[in-house]
Parts: C-alpha cells; structure tokens; sequence
C-alpha cells in the first residue's frame, strides 16, 4: 500500500513540474526540442496561431472538428492508395491530438465551471472519447489496401460526427455561458498550446483524466512524434 502511494506521489510531482513547464511557454511556440510536422500539420499551427487571439474555445474546437471533416472526404475521395494514407495519417494525428487536448483543458474546466452538471458532462464526453480511441486504434493500424480500410473508417466517422453533434449544440454553449472575461480566449490558448505536447496516435488504454493523462501524454507523445517521422503525410501537391 506505501509502495502505491509512494508512485502516484512521484507521478503528481512529475505531472506538476511538467505543468509549470508548459505554463511558461508562449502560446504557439514549439518545445525546445527539435520534433517532426508533416507541412499540413505545420500549415494549419501557423494559421491557427495567427487567429489566436481573436478566437474563443468554441471557435477552436469547431475549427478543428471542421479539419477532420475535411479530411474525412479527402480519404475517401483519395484517387489512389498513397493519397488516402496520407490522409488516413492527417485525420489520425488530428483526432488523436484534438482528443486529449480536449481531455486535458475543457473539460476540467467544464467541471470548474459548472460543478456536477458540468462533472456529469465531461464524463459523458470522456466516455465518448474511450469509444472513439478504441476505433481509431483500429483504423490508424489499417493499410489503406485493407477490405475494412473504409467500412472501419465509416463507423468511427459516425460515431465522432454523434459526438461533434452533442458537443457543439450542449456542452460548448453551456460552458461559454459559465465563463466571462478573456477566459474563453485563454482556454482556446491553452487548448492550442497543449496540442502540441500530447501524443499525436491513439492509446486507448492510457488515463483520460489529469493528472495522470499529462504523465502518460507526455511519455507517449516524443514516441508518437519519431514515427511521424518515418510516415507519408499530405503535401502542399495534395491540398487544393
């Protein structure tokens, strides 16, 4: 029983130098550590960082949820099997990040703000998230020659275009309704900022709360980081 306490003191501690850390970084600035962007990937930080300022967490989030439904589309109009695994890499890394980033800034912050409703909330939206990991776990193992490439990349859409669905029209509305001031501005801030730190493949078996999933993330992520390395991402050629 000591032995148990004695490492979930040590991962708390680990968890908070880690978040002090990332609480001095510039919002939009990379580690100072060199780490691989495919171009789209590194295109779309550079907008979004460029609109920053002026955008709330509603706004960031639906942008994104926008991405992945664009390159949902671009999968499976791919007009050959190289462009759809790219695009299969493009939707994972986007899905996977978006998720913790989720995780791990709105929805302690729903539970800050909105107290039970908004604990009973977040873990509806948790609990959506594990189904959703366990499915892109499938489809990010997948080769885009695969019979189950498609009907696999189909049932996942429909359960996240559900979730999108019950998060844009509930949660977002209710928790900017909670909150005044510059804080939603700085919540979409942090919500871009830790995007770039957190594992960019799903690990459905690791935590889905802080402080835990920042520990777990932040382990799992340099490793998630130097296979992006070694896989085909979509170029300036492939976005029209």
């Amino acid at each position: 029983m000591f032995k148990l306490s004695s490492q979930r003191a040590a991962l708390l501690t680990s968890c908070r130098a880690a978040a002090a850390r990332l609480a001095t970084l510039p919002a939009y600035s990379y580690a100072p550590v060199k780490t691989y962007t495919p171009f789209f990937a590194a295109r779309k930080i550079s907008i979004s960082g460029s609109n920053a300022a002026a955008m709330s967490v509603t706004e960031a989030i639906k942008h994104d949820h926008r991405e992945l439904e664009s390159y949902y589309h671009n999968i499976l109009n791919a007009p050959d099997d190289d462009t759809a695994t790219r695009w299969q890499n493009q939707f994972v890394w986007e899905l996977a990040r978006h998720s913790v980033g989720e995780e791990l800034v709105v929805y302690p912050a729903m539970e800050k703000y909105l107290g039970e409703k908004g604990k009973s909330l977040a873990d509806q939206d948790r609990s959506e998230h594990n189904e959703l990991k366990v499915m892109l776990k499938k489809f990010q193992n997948l080769s885009s020659t695969d019979t189950e490439f498609t009907p696999t990349l189909k049932e996942l859409y429909k359960a996240l275009q559900d979730h999108i669905t019950h998060e844009e029209s509930n949660d977002l509305p209710t928790l900017e309704s909670a909150m005044t001031g510059d804080a939603t501005a700085e919540m979409a801030k942090s919500f871009e900022r830790t995007k770039l730190f957190v594992p960019s493949r799903s690990h459905p078996s690791a935590p889905d709360k802080p402080p835990f999933e920042t520990v777990a993330g932040l382990m799992a992520a340099p490793l998630d980081k130097l296979a992006d390395i070694f896989r085909r991402f979509p170029t300036e050629a492939h976005v029209k």
